[in-house]
């Protein structure tokens, strides 16, 4: 009886250790995550800093948390739209990034950003933003709603283009949708529609390159246009640059 006394208790002893361990090694991953997110606020904090003294902004952006933009991604934007002087910007999905851009384009006293939309209330709400900010005369947000497109032998659900000028020739394309709740791969449809009309320079940026299917996008599109060299920038969400040679 003792023997079997001894026994339950060294259970027992052995079954709380290995909870408390389990407890203790949760209370490291905690503080290392509380860490990381620190680490990662204090950079997006620096980066709408950066933004704002960038576009000289004396009104306030929208917000940057959830499914906007993030202010890294945005600052990578205005630096190149500032440093390249593109005369004409595609945009895919709208929003802040549509505002960034179009007071770069007001700054550079040059260009113009044509942002598809699908979302008729995002586009309104954008359409207002850059009202409220007096940009609306260097940027237009096209209703685009998302309609069956067949490529590479597959159906995608992509932006309707006819509202694009004629024979557009972009020199920054800037994917951000649309959503990936679409389907897989959501934004391939960019590459075989619109790299076409890249010229000479021009620039690919795509947020949220950190996810696995952005990150097959990309691969498959190096693959499909070996032309361009792609690069990557350091931000939250992760961000591909695919660059169309001189």
């Amino acid at each position: 009886m003792p023997l079997i006394i001894d026994s339950l208790i060294f259970l027992v002893l052995a079954f709380t250790l290995h909870k408390l361990r389990q407890a203790h090694l949760l209370l490291f991953d905690l503080r290392d995550q509380s860490r990381q997110d620190n680490v990662t606020l204090f950079r997006q904090l620096e980066a709408l800093q950066g933004l704002y003294t960038e576009l000289d902004l004396r009104t306030s952006l929208p917000p940057t948390r959830g499914w906007a933009a993030s202010p890294d991604f945005l600052l990578e934007l205005a630096r190149h739209a500032r440093s390249a002087k593109p005369q004409t910007v595609l945009e895919c999905s709208s929003g802040t990034s549509t505002l960034v851009l179009a007071r770069c384009m007001q700054l550079n006293g040059a260009g113009k950003v044509f942002s598809l939309e699908h979302d008729h209330y995002y586009a309104e709400q954008t359409r207002q933003q850059l009202q409220r900010h007096g940009l609306q005369d260097w940027a237009q947000v096209l209703d685009a709603p998302l309609q069956s497109q067949a490529l590479a032998g597959e159906s995608w659900s992509w932006y309707e283009l006819g509202a694009l000028p004629s024979g557009l020739a972009i020199d920054l394309l800037v994917i951000d949708g649309p959503p990936q709740t679409t389907r897989a791969l959501a934004r391939y449809p960019a590459g075989p529609l619109l790299f076409p009309q890249l010229t000479a320079g021009a620039h690919v940026f795509m947020d949220d390159a950190g996810r696995s299917d952005e990150q097959a996008i990309v691969a498959r599109w190096r693959q499909e246009f070996p032309m361009l060299t792609h690069a990557t920038r350091v931000c939250e969400k992760g961000c591909a640059v695919l660059i169309k040679p001189i």
